[in-house]
């Protein structure tokens, strides 16, 4: 089956994962991605806890303080170097090869983040509906300030992982073995939904947060095989976590860095499924107002 056209930039990103496309590669470099991934952070938890001892440490099982939720953030960094080693004993490329053009890739991030900035200006001018009790202060405000640099820098390393890993390493290599886009669009991102499956934390949510995730995966697959870089699905991946991490974050976990915390737990099916039904729509809309910037 021959690519749509509207996926014909995704090729360039192809092309190069076509010389090396058996299956046993993806499923070894994954297999990389994971030991090089473990064996980093386990050196840097390491080498800060004897530098840095202290009970911030505690946090890391949860990301219950700024220090604890930046070391696990800045942690995905390893994942980046791991796809960059599979790649290259795999499959003989270079990471720029998963990434795309860097030059194209940071103006398509850029564009896509002001109009993300422009979308986000516009949700908050809507009159603040109340479905639920108003949210719980955590940072105070001068604190948060002060940290926010370093949450932006931490978050990019974290969705910037992310997206090279299953938007790049696994889409690419799947798209060099089977022609269909249903295959690469929606099978990285069932793996990406999997991930998201937290049922000890989410109870009865935990599959609507799956769902959303997987469903979030394949806007994003999209909207990489139109851009031909990953630039566009960080950006969005970015505004979305910056949202959930950093602005308002679960009280339950990963909340170190936020300015606020949510009334209600993950598992609160009667407060957060109505919350999750404008989550996803904003996340649509999120996707289309990016394919709208990287048009050209």
């Amino acid at each position: 089956m021959r690519p749509s056209t509207r996926y014909a930039a995704h090729e360039a990103l192809v092309e190069s994962a076509r010389k090396r496309p058996q299956l046993w590669r993806l499923i070894l470099g994954l297999v990389v991605v994971t030991l090089v991934g473990f064996l980093l952070f386990s050196g840097a938890h390491s080498l800060l806890a004897s530098l840095f001892p202290g009970p911030w440490l505690s946090g890391l099982q949860d990301g219950s303080n700024p220090a604890a939720m930046l070391a696990l953030l800045g942690g995905f960094g390893f994942v980046i170097a791991g796809v960059a080693v599979a790649a290259r004993l795999l499959q003989s490329r270079a990471l720029s090869s998963v990434i795309g053009a860097p030059r194209v890739l940071v103006h398509q991030f850029v564009r896509v983040s002001l109009y993300l900035l422009a979308l986000g200006g516009a949700l908050l001018l809507l009159p603040p509906y109340q479905m639920d009790a108003p949210v719980v202060p955590n940072l105070p405000v001068l604190t948060w300030l002060a940290l926010l640099p370093l949450s932006l820098l931490a978050l990019l390393v974290q969705t910037s992982a992310e997206e090279i890993l299953f938007r790049g390493y696994i889409q690419q290599s799947l798209a060099a073995r089977f022609r269909h886009p249903l295959i690469w669009l929606v099978l990285p991102s069932v793996l990406f939904a999997l991930g998201h499956y937290l049922p000890a934390e989410a109870g009865e949510n935990a599959l609507l947060i799956t769902l959303w995730a997987g469903v979030f995966g394949v806007l994003m697959a999209d909207l990489t095989a139109r851009a031909g870089t990953v630039g566009p699905a960080i950006a969005v991946h970015l505004f979305n976590n910056f949202t959930a991490l950093v602005l308002i974050a679960s009280p339950t976990s990963l909340n170190g860095l936020a300015l606020y915390l949510l009334p209600y737990e993950m598992s609160d099916a009667q407060a957060l499924r109505p919350w999750m039904a404008v989550d996803f729509a904003v996340m649509v809309i999120g996707w289309l107002v990016a394919r709208l910037a990287i048009r050209r």
